[in-house]
């Protein structure tokens, strides 16, 4: 399993792209990507590295993380999935959008909800899905055992955490969520969150301030 990184947009939010290497079929998380420059980029990356994406899911639907889902869908015929608490975040992007002065060309609604339990397929490798709400309703991270990744949207950050004080957030919840399903994981677990690089869960459970103590 291969995961490729994308940063776009004012927000510096992190595409995330998981390769199955034998088919070259892909599954897109969060696709940035927000005007015609950022768009022309993604497109040519996946041209470039011959890939099929197969899946489109959204970890959580605040407004960085959804500005490509329409090109998306679009483009490749796929559905948006996501979990079903972050509908109402997701029909907010709009006025969200606008607050900002962000051009938005709507995401299509969630049309498969997936939950915690559920396993994302991509050939012979699978995500394990867990429940990681606080800095958003309904926010879901992505765990293969196999290569000990984790594609986990907006939970977890090198030194720090999401931020919980949008609506739905909450900094006990998110604290509880990191502890219980990510903080379980062994140290040499790769986080790819959100925003900024990557980090493990050995150098978070050792540094990051807001899991000490």
């Amino acid at each position: 399993m291969r995961i490729e990184s994308f940063t776009y947009n004012a927000f510096q939010e992190n595409t995330y792209v998981a390769i199955n290497e034998s088919t070259k079929e892909c599954i897109i998380f969060d696709p940035g990507c927000s005007n015609p420059n950022e768009n022309s980029r993604f497109l040519k990356a996946l041209e470039g590295l011959a890939l099929k994406p197969v899946r489109l899911i959204n970890t959580h639907c605040h407004i960085d993380h959804v500005l490509g889902n329409k090109l998306i869908a679009e483009k490749f015929d796929l559905k948006l999935e996501a979990h079903k608490g972050e509908v109402p975040v997701l029909a907010s992007c709009v006025q969200v959008s606008q607050m900002y002065g962000i051009k938005y060309d709507p995401s299509p609604l969630i049309q498969s909800y997936i939950e915690e339990g559920d396993k994302i397929i991509l050939g012979a490798h699978v995500f394990d899905i867990v429940f990681t709400p606080g800095h958003s309703p309904a926010s879901l991270c992505f765990i293969h055992h196999e290569s000990k990744q984790v594609i986990g949207g907006d939970v977890l950050f090198h030194g720090s955490i999401g931020r919980t004080d949008l609506p739905g957030g909450n900094f006990n919840t998110l604290i509880s969520s990191i502890n219980d399903k990510l903080m379980i994981l062994p140290d040499d677990y790769t986080i790819y969150p959100g925003h900024g690089p990557s980090t493990t869960i050995g150098f978070e459970r050792a540094n990051n301030p807001f899991l000490q103590g």
